[in-house]
């Protein structure tokens, strides 16, 4: 099963694709240059910058051709070779960013993630990066078929409503899970204190509702825990200690590991069970899950930036970089 695939045209979007090496197991574009968000007068802003993640089998291949062909789209780093910049992208989320370059009279940025470093963050969150970026609506341009990859796409999905209801009240609109989906790779994320506008997600979610019916409406009318009223919008779950405990007992592992270590004192070495089992029945359980999730982003995006001195080449190429992203929101 692959991700629902969106309607609008993606002939710019693979004309851009067309100047890079084509071993790809998945490449989608994203963000406010594919996507209308709040504030937009009709869609998305010929001046925005594109936003792709290519998913290659082979990082250290696939950064060796595009150093052949794309050669100054690199920073120094292109001095020391394509294993060297592989050892740079596996820090952190596993993903490679160029910044800034120029295509096809756009500027584009374009990360480069290894194929089983995406699946392993689709299905375990271990860092909730791209992962979290594919539970928004993202344009998909190829997708190969690794059954693997395709199975954890949607694997990803699962998870992200799973959490969102341990966050969100026992009835509920669709928006409001929308909004609590947008929001996971951007709890205790610290570019949303000191670079990002903090209305994102608000930005994102409300000119897209219909994109993430497309992602999530099949998922959501297949969930035996949901009353999907969908001609109304609304949403009803089982906020049972029981149903609290089905939902965490399915959540991503590393999202299991951080809600024990946060809820089991040091040196008890309870089961992850029983932990679970006591969250399910703390009143604060939502709040759990949800500093759980903050503990992953925190990480990874504090790494994943500190990377971008690496990747954006010089001081002031990385200061336009950062400028520019907080100036389309990205």
């Amino acid at each position: 099963m692959a991700l629902p695939a969106l309607s609008s045209s993606g002939v710019k979007f693979r004309r851009v694709l067309a100047h890079f090496p084509q071993e790809l197991s998945l490449a989608f574009a994203y963000g406010s240059g594919v996507f209308r968000q709040a504030g937009d007068s009709a869609g998305p802003g010929e001046n925005n910058m594109l936003d792709f993640v290519f998913a290659v089998d082979d990082a250290v291949t696939w950064h060796m051709m595009n150093l052949t062909k794309n050669r100054s789209h690199y920073s120094f780093l292109k001095v020391l070779g394509p294993k060297q910049i592989n050892s740079v992208q596996n820090y952190g989320a596993g993903i490679y960013y160029n910044t800034l370059v120029p295509c096809n009279g756009r500027i584009i940025k374009y990360g480069v993630i290894s194929t089983d470093t995406l699946i392993d963050d689709l299905l375990h969150w271990k860092t909730l990066y791209v992962a979290g970026r594919l539970q928004k609506p993202v344009k998909i341009l190829t997708q190969n078929e690794n059954s693997k990859l395709q199975a954890a796409l949607v694997s990803n999905l699962k998870s992200a409503v799973t959490a969102a209801f341990l966050m969100l009240p026992e009835s509920f609109s669709e928006e409001d899970l929308y909004m609590q989906i947008a929001g996971l790779s951007y709890t205790g994320d610290f570019r949303m204190i000191v670079g990002e506008d903090r209305s994102k997600v608000q930005n994102i979610v409300e000119p897209n509702v219909p994109h993430f019916q497309k992602l999530y409406s099949n998922i959501l009318q297949d969930c035996p825990q949901v009353v999907y009223k969908h001609h109304l919008g609304r949403l009803e779950i089982d906020k049972s200690p029981e149903g609290q405990f089905a939902q965490l007992m399915s959540l991503p592992r590393t999202l299991q590991q951080q809600i024990t270590s946060l809820v089991d004192p040091p040196g008890k070495n309870r089961d992850v069970e029983e932990i679970l089992l006591q969250v399910a029945h703390d009143p604060d359980c939502g709040f759990v899950v949800h500093q759980g999730i903050s503990r992953i982003v925190r990480s990874s995006s504090v790494v994943q930036s500190a990377k971008t001195i690496l990747t954006a080449g010089s001081r002031e190429e990385w200061r336009l970089h950062w400028m520019f992203c907080r100036e389309q929101h990205l």
